[in-house]
């Protein structure tokens, strides 16, 4: 899969293909029912099949404060879409320049000169361009213009309610790790390469591996169980904590995994993090000794939920 950052990247052979435009943040069940009608219709025009996406995502740039915490990082949902039928995706730049175009420049420019699109799929509520001007009707209006056709996605419902990043982060916020997987169709997961931290999970007993977010926000907090990919043996099993370790005062959101049965050196290695339970929310303890006793408690509940005990 090729990654394209920015309009002026693209060139001559980048222009005839099948595309979608979207944030895909999580790359959830919605978005990947999307992109299989996508790619369907790239076999059958013998046409790459493109995703267009935005970084940061428009949320983010108008109001950074308000946004919610992303499902996934770029990296990461980069990788997730490396697993479908997709051939590129172009990334734009979401700034001024980006935010000011009408939905004719847009059009013109992105769609048209940029990729010359066959076929565009988009969601039934995708707005686009300035003040959100740009509706599925200016794209069916264009199409019929300049030749390419224009179709949307019906709403991908799991459970009677329609799959979205807010669904998921709202179970997500609840440690409600099965619905999010059922929403998701895999784990959520969480990557990034492996950092030395302060060595008081080794005091303790439990090294872990350390792991910052690089994240204004996480969607999750508390202690998990987990798998981990990424290693020479996978997955290898464990319990993860998200938080900032207010124990010891801590500040920054930081994942710290423990892996069972496990002592090789990992440092600088990029590893994923798949979420499988939510245990408990993260605590304050009066004393490391308790601390203590209760990531031993922790170990054993982690260990009973992979032995068949999946309460």
């Amino acid at each position: 899969m090729e990654l394209i950052r920015g309009l002026h990247n693209l060139r001559p052979s980048h222009r005839g293909c099948v595309a979608t435009i979207g944030n895909f943040d999580g790359v959830h069940l919605g978005h990947q029912a999307v992109i299989g009608q996508l790619a369907e219709k790239a076999d059958e025009l013998c046409l790459p099949a493109v995703v267009i996406t935005f970084e940061p995502q428009p949320r983010e740039y108008f109001a950074p404060e308000m946004s919610p915490p992303r499902l996934t990082r770029f990296r990461e949902k980069i990788e997730a879409l490396r697993r479908y039928a997709v051939k590129r995706v172009l990334c734009l730049a979401f700034n001024w320049r980006l935010a000011e175009m009408t939905p004719d420049e847009f059009i013109r420019q992105v769609l048209i000169d940029g990729l010359g699109v066959k076929y565009l799929v988009v969601g039934d509520d995708f707005r686009f361009a300035r003040n959100r001007e740009g509706t599925f009707a200016h794209l069916r209006a264009a199409g019929e213009q300049y030749g390419f056709k224009v179709v949307h996605m019906h709403p991908f419902n799991v459970e009677g309610e329609r799959v979205s990043s807010t669904r998921i982060r709202h179970a997500l916020e609840a440690g409600d790790m099965e619905k999010a997987a059922r929403l998701l169709g895999r784990d959520y997961r969480m990557s990034g390469r492996v950092a030395h931290g302060e060595k008081l999970g080794r005091e303790l007993g439990f090294p872990t591996a350390n792991i910052f977010l690089h994240r204004k926000a996480s969607p999750l907090q508390g202690i998990f169980v987990v798998e981990v990919y990424g290693l020479d043996r996978e997955p290898l099993e464990g319990v993860a904590s998200i938080g900032t370790r207010p124990t010891v005062d801590g500040t920054q959101t930081i994942l710290e995994v423990y892996l069972f049965d496990f002592d090789q050196d990992i440092y600088g290695r990029h590893i994923q993090v798949s979420f499988l339970h939510k245990l408990r929310d993260e605590e304050k303890f009066d004393s490391l000794p308790e601390l203590q006793a209760q990531i031993q408690k922790d170990v054993d509940a982690a260990r009973a939920y992979f032995e068949g005990d999946r309460v």
